[in-house]
């Protein structure tokens, strides 16, 4: 085994030994969901940074960039504005008013908050975050398949269940505790790939004479996709539609459960402007980073390389090519902290939502806190192997992960990002306002993402939040003095 292996065995050993040394934290419900609600600003800001840009940063943005070409800055951009939309907008409001309700859930919040006696908000919002996270962390699993391909040669499937098995086992143990300090280690990683990685490139291409545009020219040659046009060659309403579903990108991080839950878990509402500083400083170099990994891959590999290989192995392959053995394998483990990340916060949301959401408040069952924590644990399991199998189904069909979390993403931050925003700036929505947005953005996800010619007209990223926010606007106005 060489060097790159090892140092990458060692962190998921690391990542192990935290999981371990944090259970003895976890007594509560609350400490469990959020840490006490006792978490720093700096782990917060890294926390939410880390599950924010998962796999999908690391590796599948590097490989639309490559196949794409300038087309996906849209994408960059649109992320930027969404994160720091996000801390603006929800951050410190969210904090204040979920520690005000003593909610410890997104749909516990929503139901307090609009006195919901007759508990549709929370089965709804169940479902919803039950049904896509399925899909997300099935991405998460992909991607690991795909990283332990290109460091060990591995099957993809068996590097599936290995990634699986890690995430299931330390997330089962932590809880939020072992999910936030992981991530914080894991951000410092990714930051440092995602800054490293494409000046180590550039340097190594500065002397050979390949500009971007020619490598740009080339591939569009290679992949059809007009790589070196902002527009995708496209022009008038065809390029506005290509702007705005890049730039939809950025909604999504008003309403992602696993995101807006670090807000939550705060230690006080006075620090998330310190936390905010952190987070934004974070994604502007980190996100443009990561599209320039996938640009300096695609000049030095070369687009026809990319025909035979997946593109969205670029960062481990040229992690692995261009940096000393050490510093690979750190950085190749920052790609599977990325997908890490994400999975264990989406195990844990999807967790809360099935047992306290649904089973303990929405059924009535009454459970002790350890009961609680208990179920919850068994519910990581079986939720951990629904989306494992999922996985597996993905990789035999060849799916992409860039078209997989775009899915999730899209139904997430629809279904709650309206709901979130109108409920802590605008005083006059309602609960049935809510519920309508809730169902809006769940349905017009899965509708119109099932269909192409929708989807040839504009991204269901944007389609489902616009409909989402105009149908909670408007049955919130028609239901001012319903009860």
């Amino acid at each position: 085994m060489d060097i790159i292996g090892i140092i990458f065995i060692l962190y998921l050993t690391l990542l192990l030994g935290v999981g371990i040394w944090t259970f003895k934290f976890n007594k509560t419900q609350e400490d469990y969901f959020l840490a006490g609600r006792n978490l720093g600003p700096w782990v917060t800001a890294f926390s939410e940074r880390a599950s924010g840009e998962s796999a999908w940063l690391l590796l599948a943005l590097p490989g639309a960039a490559i196949t794409i070409g300038l087309g996906e800055s849209w994408t960059v951009l649109g992320t930027i504005f969404g994160i720091i939309a996000s801390w603006f907008l929800i951050a410190e409001k969210l904090r204040e008013e979920t520690e005000k309700y003593d909610a410890l859930t997104i749909p516990e919040y929503l139901h307090r908050r609009f006195n919901d006696t007759s508990n549709i908000i929370r089965l709804f919002s169940a479902i919803i975050i039950a049904f896509f996270f399925m899909f997300y962390v099935s991405a998460q699993f992909h991607a690991s398949g795909k990283v332990l391909n290109s460091l060990f040669d591995l099957n993809p499937i068996i590097g599936i269940s290995i990634g699986a098995a890690i995430i299931i086992i330390y997330t089962l143990m932590g809880g939020f505790y072992a999910v936030a300090w992981t991530d914080l280690l894991q951000g410092i990683l990714m930051i440092g790939t995602l800054v490293i990685l494409p000046i180590a490139g550039y340097l190594e291409l500065s002397d050979s004479g390949k500009t971007i545009s020619d490598g740009l020219a080339s591939a569009k040659d290679i992949f059809n996709n007009n790589n070196d046009s902002f527009f995708m060659g496209k022009s008038g309403i065809a390029a506005l539609a290509s702007v705005l579903g890049g730039l939809s990108w950025g909604l999504g991080y008003l309403g992602q459960p696993h995101l807006v839950i670090r807000y939550m878990a705060i230690r006080s509402p006075k620090d998330v402007k310190v936390a905010r500083r952190i987070a934004i400083a974070w994604a502007i170099p980190g996100i443009t980073g990561a599209f320039f990994v996938g640009i300096v891959a695609l000049l030095y590999f070369g687009p026809e390389y990319f025909l035979t290989v997946d593109p969205e192995q670029a960062m481990p392959l040229l992690a692995s090519k261009l940096l000393h053995p050490v510093l690979a394998g750190l950085f190749i483990s920052g790609a599977v902290a990325a997908m890490m990340s994400t999975a264990d916060s989406q195990l844990l949301v999807s967790t809360s939502a099935v047992t306290e959401d649904f089973y303990h408040q929405y059924l009535g069952k009454e459970l002790s806190d350890q009961q609680i924590v208990k179920l919850s644990r068994i519910m990581i399991v079986v939720l951990g192997l629904a989306a494992f199998a999922i996985a597996i189904f993905s990789e035999i069909q060849g799916n992409k992960i860039f078209g997989v979390v775009s899915y999730a993403w899209s139904g997430l931050g629809s279904a709650f990002g309206p709901a979130l925003v109108l409920t802590l700036w605008w005083k006059k929505t309602t609960r049935k306002g809510i519920i309508s947005g809730l169902v809006v953005g769940f349905l017009t996800t899965i509708i119109w993402a099932s269909v192409p010619e929708l989807k040839a007209i504009v991204t269901e990223r944007l389609s489902s939040f616009l409909l989402s926010f105009i149908a909670v606007y408007i049955v919130s106005l028609n239901t001012q003095n319903d009860n």
